[in-house]
């Protein structure tokens, strides 16, 4: 038996930092009112959208100790929220080696870093591959830092970056035409898309194995966490700042398939009550759609792939010799993306 995600229902649960998928605004809280105005969702750098205020810190500021801090509430707020994040275009990046992959991968495409401000612990040396970026620095105590991080034991954490969210994401539910999808990918040969992975641990696993693999992208379908969260982006390695990502709906995936002609495949277990053929996942299965462009679709831990997903998909599922229900969706995944990757498989009849 092969399978792609465990069954069980106890195994489900809501998403915790659901991305935003339409304009709808909640009521705003004392604090939000107070400290920061509120605005309009929707594909970040869209025209039009007013511009969110935040708080800044005042440029002779060099240490901040107080939690209450009207910049520290900000900050722990793109923390918490996906729509705060949105609504600001910002994300809050925890930790020295996420911050790091991303600002190392911005050089390397001769970027500009997209810090607005590093906050370091206190008495803490400035990592060395950030010395030379030109970035705004404000030392913060050990009281703030395990404010900002969120996380039960902050000792290791001494870095923290408020950064925008790259223009490489996309609200495909703000477009007012599907024919955009033609400037969502550079390049759509290889597309990993997600159906309602709600854990952030698998998904950011999944966003770091499709950046290694060298895959073209990533399209996020409803009920999917936000890529920026802050456990997400921690298992992503910062790859959410480095892959082009578009939020949508079916309706705008089969835009995409329909525009550039591409194969759907889904990940699904080999038991499937004989309902539809599912394909064994091989070297000859993968040499046979090497020069097609593919979507590969992945579904939630606890239901499995979308009705949408399961009745317009070519299945494939991962011979097992194991006696093993399920695989964990991240393996299974990393497992796809690497057979799939971009590259000219070597083979006995290529050689001769």
């Amino acid at each position: 038996m092969s399978c792609l995600h465990a069954f069980h229902p106890s195994g489900l649960r809501l998403p915790p930092d659901p991305i935003p998928i339409s304009r709808a605004k909640p009521p705003p809280t004392r604090q939000e009112t107070t400290h920061v105005r509120k605005t309009a969702r929707g594909r970040v750098g869209q025209k039009g959208s007013p511009a969110a205020t935040k708080p800044s810190v005042p440029r002779n500021v060099e240490l901040i100790t107080s939690i209450s801090n009207p910049f520290v509430k900000h900050c722990v707020k793109l923390r918490q929220s996906s729509s705060y994040r949105h609504s600001h275009s910002s994300a809050l990046v925890v930790g020295t080696t996420p911050i790091r992959e991303i600002c190392n991968f911005q050089s390397s495409k001769n970027k500009t870093a997209m810090i607005d401000c590093l906050l370091l612990l206190d008495k803490a040396q400035i990592p060395d591959d950030l010395e030379e970026h030109s970035v705004r620095l404000v030392r913060v105590s050990s009281l703030v830092m395990e404010k900002l991080s969120g996380v039960e034991s902050a000792e290791s954490i001494e870095a923290v970056a408020l950064m925008k969210i790259p223009s490489t994401f996309y609200n495909a539910n703000d477009e007012a035409d599907d024919r955009d999808c033609q400037k969502w990918f550079p390049s759509p040969h290889r597309i990993l898309v997600l159906d309602g992975i709600q854990d952030p641990g698998n998904l950011g696993t999944l966003l770091r194995s499709a950046a290694a693999f060298n895959w073209d992208g990533v399209f996020l379908l409803p009920g999917c966490c936000d890529p920026f969260n802050d456990k997400a982006l921690r298992a992503s390695r910062g790859a959410s700042f480095q892959l082009s990502l578009v939020l949508g709906r079916w309706s705008n995936l089969e835009a995409l398939r329909n525009e550039f002609q591409m194969k759907l495949l889904a990940g699904h277990p080999e038991s499937n009550l004989g309902q539809k053929l599912v394909s064994n996942l091989s070297p000859s299965f993968v040499d046979s759609l090497a020069n097609v462009p593919v979507c590969l679709v992945l579904g939630s831990e606890g239901r499995g792939l979308s009705e949408e997903s399961e009745s317009l998909c070519e299945l494939v599922s991962i011979p097992m010799a194991g006696k093993f229900e399920s695989l964990n969706v991240s393996v299974a995944g990393g497992i796809f993306l690497y057979m799939f990757q971009p590259q000219v498989w070597v083979t006995p009849s290529t050689l001769s």
